[in-house]
C-alpha cells in the first residue's frame, strides 16, 4: 500500500499539468507575444488614454505639438511632454506639462498677463486592475491633478485640480484594439468646483496598416450642461521597436467648441521592457 502511494505521488509530481502550474504568469499567457500588447503604445494623441500600465522599470517619454484654429476661440499652438514610469505593485507614475506658444494676453488688477508660457504641472498615477499586463481585456484607473503654484504667471493655479478616469482596453484579434475612457475633472477642491466639474468619455479604434505603421480613429465628448463632441484621426509609424511617430487631425463637431480644428504631430520612445 505504501509503495502504491509513493508511485502515485511521483506520477502526479511529474505530470505536465503540475509542471505548467509552476510556470510564471507570462509563460502561461498565450497572449504574451501578441503585437497589440508588445508594440509601443502611447497615451497620446487624441483624448483617449490607453489602459496599458508600464511594467516596473520601464520609462516612456511622449512629446507632441498641436495647432488649434477655427471655431469661436483664437488660434493656439501647444507643445506637451509626458513622462511615464513603470513602478511596482502594478502602478505607473506620470508627470506632464504643456507649453502654450502664442496665447492672447489679458489685463487684470495685477497688470498684463499672458496666456502663453508653461501650463501647470500635472502629476498622476495609473493603477492596473487587470490580472496581468498582457490580458486581452485591460482595465486601469488613472488619478491625476494639476499642481498649484506651477507654470507661468498667467496660467498657474492656486489650488489642486483633481481628475480621474476609468480606462478600458479590448484587444481584437492579435493587433487591433478598442480603447475607452470615462472620467471627471474639476478645477479646485470645493463643492462649488465639483458642481462646475466636467464629465468626459472617449472611444478609439487602432490597428495596423503594415508591420511598422498603423492608424487610429476616435470619438469623444466632454462637458456638463453642454456637451462638446468631436473626432480625431491619425497614423503612426514605428521606425524601431522603441520609437513611435504620429500625425493627427481633429474636428470639434458639437457644443461650444464646434468648428474648432486641430493638427499635430508627436514622438514617443521607451527605455526598458
Amino acid at each position: 500500500m505504501r509503495k502504491t502511494t509513493l508511485l502515485a505521488a511521483a506520477a502526479l509530481l511529474g505530470s505536465p499539468g503540475l509542471t505548467l502550474a509552476q510556470n510564471t504568469p507570462d509563460e502561461n499567457n498565450p497572449n504574451v507575444d501578441a503585437p497589440f500588447v508588445r508594440n509601443i503604445r502611447a497615451d497620446r494623441p487624441g483624448q483617449t488614454i490607453t489602459a496599458q500600465v508600464l511594467r516596473p522599470g520601464r520609462l516612456q517619454l511622449e512629446t507632441g505639438f498641436q495647432r488649434q484654429f477655427g471655431g469661436v476661440g483664437l488660434a493656439q499652438s501647444m507643445s506637451a511632454a509626458t513622462l511615464r514610469i513603470g513602478f511596482f505593485n502594478s502602478m505607473e507614475l506620470r508627470v506632464s506639462q504643456p507649453y502654450f506658444h502664442s496665447g492672447p494676453s489679458r489685463i487684470t488688477e495685477a497688470g498684463r498677463l499672458d496666456s502663453s508660457g508653461w501650463a501647470p504641472v500635472v502629476v498622476g498615477a495609473k493603477f492596473m486592475i487587470s490580472p496581468n499586463y498582457d490580458t486581452r481585456t485591460q482595465v486601469a484607473i488613472l488619478v491625476e491633478s494639476a499642481v498649484p503654484g506651477t507654470g507661468s504667471a498667467g496660467l498657474r493655479g492656486t489650488t489642486w485640480g483633481p481628475g480621474g478616469r476609468l480606462l478600458v482596453s479590448e484587444q481584437i484579434g492579435e493587433r487591433f484594439g478598442l480603447e475607452a475612457n470615462f472620467g471627471f475633472s474639476q478645477r479646485g477642491l470645493t463643492t462649488k468646483d465639483i458642481e462646475k466639474g466636467q464629465f468626459m468619455g472617449t472611444l478609439a479604434l487602432n490597428g495596423p496598416l503594415s508591420e511598422k505603421a498603423g492608424f487610429f480613429v476616435e470619438a469623444y465628448g466632454y462637458g456638463r450642461q453642454t456637451l462638446n463632441t468631436g473626432t480625431t484621426a491619425g497614423v503612426y509609424f514605428r521606425p524601431i521597436p522603441a520609437m513611435r511617430l504620429d500625425i493627427t487631425a481633429g474636428q470639434a463637431v458639437g457644443g461650444l467648441a464646434a468648428g474648432t480644428s486641430t493638427v499635430g504631430a508627436g514622438l514617443t520612445f521607451k527605455v526598458g521592457k
